[in-house]
């Protein structure tokens, strides 16, 4: 798979209250990703993005909801989630904080 291809995989972090509960009971993230993603795809690029090294990933298709406005049916977008659980040890640091900005 191409680099161009796994940089366009991941679209966002998706942050719920579930997923920061996830994250501190069993190292896993949650992602919105494409809707043809594959779960090699998703492991290559949060590998290749985060330096990390990935266990397992989880695709789940969340469906878009029907909703009414002013009396005129409509239909929210859905999207496809990744839960992506990383080795012991492992973890990714969203707000890019690195050592060597902490010290200056």
């Amino acid at each position: 798979m191409n680099k161009e291809r796994l940089m366009t995989v991941l679209v966002q972090p998706h942050v719920s209250e579930k997923a920061a509960t996830v994250t501190e009971k069993s190292n896993q993230y949650v992602f919105r990703v494409l809707e043809d993603a594959s779960k090699a795809e998703v492991k290559q690029a949060v590998e290749l993005m985060f330096e990390v090294k990935v266990e397992g990933v989880n695709l789940l298709n969340r469906p878009g909801k029907t909703r009414r406005f002013k009396n005129m049916p409509g239909r929210r977008t859905g999207y496809k989630k990744a839960y992506v659980r990383l080795q012991t040890g492992q973890s990714i640091d969203f707000t890019g904080n690195t050592a060597a900005s902490r010290n200056s």
